[in-house]
């Protein structure tokens, strides 16, 4: 038996030794979850999802936008339109991503961070701030302009909840789908 190599190696302290990083950071790996769970809404015009994740960077919760769990959807509409009365349009029946996910969540959501698609109503400020959770972040805050919103933004600041929106670096989602592609081309 030839001892050489096996003495190189033990005398070699970067043997296997490679530069490794993850191609994300822990921001853009929850917003891809959350975006992942706001594709499993069957909400025809806005899917929202959430993911809630403690200090440790562990998920502790998700969620994203669908009617009340346990109903029958065939009785409810999925219309938007506010020009008819709220029992003929989804706003009466749609829990929210972030509500779901607060609903689900089998511990304390102190001190968490909420990674949301989309940015938070007024009603979910008031339950995310109730929660303790210490920091939202966002992908889109399209209804910056309404009221909801400014309520929200009030009810974060005033219960010290930090939010921040997050922009993906353009690579990322190409470099998402490259490694898709590859994944599936192994099955």
């Amino acid at each position: 038996m030839n001892l050489k190599p096996i003495m190189e190696t033990k005398n070699n302290p970067n043997i296997n030794f490679v530069d490794a990083k993850s191609a994300l950071s822990w921001d853009e790996y929850f917003m891809l979850q959350a975006m992942i769970a706001a594709f499993k809404s069957k909400d025809p015009a806005t899917k929202v999802g959430s993911v809630f994740v403690d200090k440790n960077n562990h998920q502790i919760t998700m969620g994203y936008n669908g009617f009340v769990a346990g109903i029958d959807e065939s009785q409810v509409p999925w219309g938007k339109d506010k020009s008819a009365p709220l029992e003929f349009q989804k706003y009466g029946y749609v829990v929210h991503s972030e509500a779901n996910a607060i609903l689900h969540s089998s511990r304390s959501l102190e001190g968490a961070r909420a990674y949301v698609t989309l940015f938070p109503c007024n009603e979910c400020a008031k339950l995310i701030a109730s929660s303790k959770v210490k920091e939202v972040i966002y992908l889109s805050d399209k209804h910056q302009e309404t009221e909801s919103n400014r309520i929200a933004k009030k009810i974060f600041e005033l219960s010290s909840v930090s939010f921040r929106p997050l922009t993906f670096r353009p690579e990322i989602l190409l470099n998402l789908t490259e490694h898709l592609q590859n994944l599936l081309s192994d099955i």
